[in-house]
């Protein structure tokens, strides 16, 4: 056996060598052992692979993502970027089967579509007043649509249809101690229903949506969509936001998935915020959104909800809706610029169309200003480039063909009439008269 008796006795003397420590710069100690000149040579080389502006525009940019990501965890929401296909296609399936029918709404009794304006600012004071979470605005809005799908609502149930889908959703997006009680949706009812009519109306609910809860909503494609492939600046966001709740209110945009909802608020935001535009991306659903809401907040943006237009027109929301109601005021329109055709090779179809070299009995004006003048014989074929007519000198005559810029007809200096300020537009909201607030504050009584 062997004899540790020695060791125990002096532990400092195991060893020849003291026990390596790990290096704080995450360097060896051999890599230290180098000359000073190898160690330059290095650094300079890897600095020399990129240049000095872009190296610091790539970390400005992964800087801004890491906090925006760590800003999002804190907030509950957490993203895997190797998942991220996987779980859009996920989200567009769902999308598929969790969304209300406008068909279906429309043969409601009692409910009418200039009633949802005066439902949907409640909710908004509402949610707004209980600091929840913005899902939990668009789940609610979801579960009521759904509801109203399957079910006759009459006038006197519309509200505690809304109250109990909005508990819904507090309960399954917040935290537990944001989620209203029972006892303050009476107080914030008017007392116009007991406490027992929310409890029953929650379980009529569920059992009619089937405890189908996971829906993706218009505020998680948004998440998506800001953070690829370049992450969005907060004001784009919030301009984004303030569009995606206007939509709540009107019919026209119910019958649009969340993705589509969340990618037109998100295209008109960065046309309003003066960002390009992601042409290619854009999607038909997407261009009608955009279309629906520029026409809607230019014709009608003094018919905007007081209470949203003051919720969003705090430091806190960048005064998004302070900016937008400006920018249509002002007869600012969002202009659909059409896709500039690429340059097309001249097509030479037929033998009268090609010169032939310029003689005594020529002159440049007897010549056609369509196609470049081509060397031809008479015994070569009507088709100029084909290859067993053709010699190789004669080839190498052709001149290149002549691209012209494209110039977009459509650009003036001018607007048009269509995109002048309405007469009609005055602005006359209470809400944005005073816009030096810092701090959201309670709007329900």
């Amino acid at each position: 056996m062997k004899d540790v008796s020695a060791s125990s006795k002096h532990p400092r003397h195991n060893s020849i060598y003291s026990k390596k420590r790990p290096s704080p710069n995450g360097v060896s100690k051999s890599r230290k052992s180098q000359s000073p000149m190898d160690y330059t040579l290095a650094v300079a080389a890897a600095a020399a692979r990129r240049s000095p502006k872009a190296a610091k525009v790539e970390m400005i940019m992964q800087r801004r993502r890491e906090l925006q990501l760590a800003v999002m965890r804190r907030e509950g929401v957490l993203l895997e970027d190797e998942y991220r296909d996987e779980i859009r296609f996920y989200m567009h399936e769902m999308e598929r089967f969790t969304m209300g029918s406008t068909s279906s709404m429309d043969q409601q009794p009692e409910i009418k579509w200039h009633m949802r304006p005066c439902l949907v600012e409640f909710l908004v004071e509402l949610h707004f007043t209980f600091r929840l979470r913005p899902e939990t605005l668009y789940l609610t809005l979801n579960i009521v649509d759904r509801y109203v799908s399957r079910r006759i609502v009459y006038i006197k149930h519309y509200q505690l249809v809304g109250c109990a889908a909005l508990w819904i959703a507090a309960k399954f997006e917040d935290a537990k101690e944001r989620v209203p009680t029972v006892q303050e949706l009476v107080h914030y009812c008017r007392d116009a229903y007991d406490e027992s009519a929310f409890i029953q109306m929650e379980g009529h609910v569920l059992a009619t949506i089937q405890w189908a809860l996971g829906h993706p909503t218009a505020e998680a494609w948004l998440r998506l969509m800001c953070c690829a492939p370049c992450m969005e600046e907060p004001k784009v966001q919030h301009v984004a936001r303030f569009l995606m709740e206007i939509t709540l209110f009107y019919r026209e945009f119910v019958k649009y998935p969340p993705s589509a909802i969340a990618h037109g608020s998100l295209t008109l935001a960065r046309y309003l915020c003066g960002k390009g535009r992601q042409v290619f991306d854009e999607t038909d659903d997407c261009l009608e959104i955009v279309e629906y809401l520029d026409s809607r907040l230019a014709k009608h943006v003094n018919d905007l909800s007081e209470t949203l237009v003051k919720k969003y027109s705090y430091a806190f929301y960048s005064k998004a809706a302070t900016f937008v109601v400006q920018y249509y005021l002002q007869g600012g329109r969002f202009v659909r610029q059409p896709l500039l055709p690429l340059p097309v090779t001249p097509v030479r179809s037929s033998a009268p169309i090609i010169g032939t070299p310029m003689s005594a009995t020529t002159s440049a004006s007897d010549l056609s200003d369509d196609m470049p003048i081509t060397p031809t014989s008479p015994y070569f074929s009507s088709d100029p480039f084909s290859g067993s007519n053709m010699s190789e000198s004669d080839k190498e005559n052709f001149s290149s063909p002549k691209f012209e810029p494209v110039v977009n007809k459509q650009h003036t200096e001018n607007p048009p009439e269509q995109y002048l300020p309405h007469d009609f537009v005055t602005f006359g909201r209470h809400a944005l008269h005073n816009l030096n607030v810092s701090s959201p504050r309670a709007m329900v009584s």
